[in-house]
């Protein structure tokens, strides 16, 4: 019997004029979030994906990194590019070489990393302290990317924390100058730089967040979301239009076909650990013709770890996964599940 409670949490969203047919959304993941990782996510119903954070300075720069990081996945019809950095006009120019690159559909500004190389820059959640600067920063990204979405311009959203530490709670004074300047949604996490990613998420800040936007944009929630049941809960408890799995997605793509199977029918069913490995040599296949063999295979040890939980013997094959350097490595180590043996 469908629940029908939860079948309404799950919906289509707009970010201006960006029609995607669910709410699920995979977050912009520093390290892992490349073009393989979201294609095997949204094979598994993302609906919505984001990239890595680029570094503006570096895209201004030419750094041909930046490139990769940028790269459409196979499978994207719609994806945005989250960018950092603590100068309007470098923002500015980095916002037009994303564009003239990508093509993306989106441009997400990152004013929530609490990381101190990020924050010393003036960058991440640096600017969720400092609204004018967040203001100024937007309102140059929305008029590089051609202006407001009414007058055809590329949507630009940001994504905040609720402030720097717990005596200078700031989301409300971010929100509004993100508004101000004309973005298209406002996603928050709501932790506190000093948090970092310790302790909890304060829901109730965003449910506030929800409250004071009104409506006027849609606003996406993240933190905390490591099962499809949370994700259900930030739904109903918060009022977010969409909620974004970033820590609970890795080397678990299949989050997102569960959530859906949950808000839509009330009940998911876990997929047998031979899709989960197949699913792993899938992205390690894209991985390694986005970049090289040798590259990939160092990347997917940490993914392969979290592919291989709640197999039987599965320390045995982490073990194993720490030291595969070729893809007949991984082969050598899964073949034998893949076998169904």
């Amino acid at each position: 019997m469908v629940n029908k409670v939860s079948s309404s949490l799950f919906h289509k969203v707009k970010i201006g004029n960006i029609e995607l047919k669910g709410n699920l959304f995979l977050a912009p993941v520093a390290g892992y979030s490349d073009a393989a990782f979201r294609s095997v996510c949204i094979e598994n119903g993302a609906a919505f994906t984001y990239t890595e954070m680029v570094s503006a300075e570096a895209l201004v720069r030419n750094n041909l990194k930046t490139e990769i990081l940028m790269k459409r996945a196979v499978n994207e019809t719609a994806y945005a590019v989250q960018i950092f950095g603590g100068q309007e006009d470098v923002m500015a120019q980095a916002a037009k070489i994303v564009l003239d690159k990508t093509h993306c559909e989106c441009i997400d500004i990152n004013c929530g990393c609490p990381v101190p190389k990020i924050v010393k820059t003036g960058a991440g959640s640096a600017l969720t302290r400092d609204p004018d600067r967040l203001y100024k920063i937007a309102k140059a990204v929305v008029e590089a990317a051609g202006g407001p979405v009414k007058e055809g311009g590329t949507p630009v959203t940001v994504k905040i924390r609720s402030g720097w530490e717990s005596k200078q709670i700031t989301w409300k004074e971010a929100a509004q100058a993100a508004l101000e300047a004309g973005v298209s949604a406002i996603t928050i996490h709501p932790r506190t730089r000093a948090q970092g990613y310790e302790g909890f998420s304060d829901w109730s800040i965003m449910k506030a967040l929800v409250e004071f936007v009104d409506g006027r944009i849609p606003v996406f929630g993240s933190g905390d979301l490591f099962k499809p049941e949370d994700a259900k809960r930030m739904l109903s408890e918060t009022g977010v239009d969409a909620v974004m799995f970033a820590r609970g997605a890795m080397g678990n793509p299949f989050i997102f076909r569960d959530t859906t199977s949950l808000l839509q029918t009330g009940s998911y069913e876990p997929l047998p650990v031979e899709v989960r490995i197949k699913t792993g040599f899938a992205e390690l296949d894209r991985l390694v013709s986005e970049t090289s063999e040798q590259h990939a295979c160092l990347e997917m040890r940490k993914r392969f770890h979290a592919y291989s939980k709640g197999i039987q013997n599965g320390g045995e094959l982490r073990k194993a996964i720490v030291h595969a350097s070729t893809v007949k490595d991984y082969h050598d180590i899964f073949d034998d599940i893949l076998k169904g043996e």
